[in-house]
């Protein structure tokens, strides 16, 4: 069993409240958290409109599969989200 937390932090230029935040950066939970294999929480930056992080924790019986799901997230968050990817940091476990 292999296991990778995945923590991205976005910018959010212009976002002016906590609702539009969550319009900006909404569905994260129904796009990745469906997946058997990928947990995904708002880990950090809860009360900051401008700023969001984000974790996912990923499960796979092998080091290649988890490292695949990881860039398909990081490829998927990049071209959907409206924020810019500030920090992503990668840790296997």
């Amino acid at each position: 069993m292999h296991i990778a937390i995945l923590t991205l932090t976005f910018s959010l230029p212009g976002c002016g409240s906590l609702k539009e935040k969550r319009h900006r950066m909404g569905g994260l939970h129904a796009r990745f958290g469906n997946t058997p294999s990928v947990a995904v929480c708002e880990s950090g930056e809860r009360d900051r409109h401008d700023a969001s992080e984000w974790t996912f924790v990923i499960v796979g019986l092998s080091k290649r599969e988890v490292e695949s799901q990881c860039s398909q997230i990081e490829e998927k968050l990049e071209r959907t989200v409206d924020a810019r990817v500030m920090n992503i940091e990668k840790e296997f476990v």
